[in-house]
């Protein structure tokens, strides 16, 4: 039988969290919005930058070993909540993190609440604490480490409880 819950996306919240009438806006009125050069050109730099990430080692992450996954799709039904990761990195010491690309030169707060969003979802399908996350920038090709605290993750918890 076909599930047919309506979840949010991690990419919901992040609009939310920039503004919650985007949300409004995407889900009630979803012509008058169309997408926009920068979303598209985001979407191609996205894949670009997957194919340039299979090259890199993994030191940019304080890493030595580990293994890297893309495309990553989670859903959360206690969260009421579903995304795709750009990557998740699974370390040679059982560490778990999420890493997400953008197409920005720098790191806004919306961003932070949707890599925290990420590291929930992986905290729950990997059933494991997630403490850390990355933000690639691609523009500047600079990694920002965000730490995941527990503030940050109660944001995104008050922030679906008000979508």
């Amino acid at each position: 039988m076909l599930d047919d819950r309506h979840y949010f996306t991690v990419t919901d919240l992040k609009q939310f969290a920039y503004c919650p009438r985007v949300i409004f806006y995407e889900r009630c009125l979803p012509h008058i919005r169309p997408r926009t050069f920068k979303m598209d050109a985001g979407h191609e730099a996205h894949e670009e930058e997957t194919k340039r990430a299979l090259r890199r080692n993994l030191s940019g992450y304080e890493v030595l070993e580990g293994k890297r996954f893309f495309n990553v799709r989670l859903t959360s039904e206690p969260l009421n909540l579903s995304g795709e990761v750009d990557e998740v990195v699974h370390t040679a010491e059982g560490e778990i993190f999420p890493v997400d690309y953008k197409l920005a030169k720098q790191v806004s707060l919306h961003y932070k609440i949707q890599l925290a969003a990420y590291a929930l979802l992986l905290r729950e399908a990997e059933n494991t604490q997630v403490t850390r996350g990355y933000i690639y920038l691609i523009p500047v090709r600079r990694l920002v480490k965000v730490d995941i605290t527990p503030a940050l993750c109660a944001n995104v918890e008050a922030m679906l409880a008000a979508m």
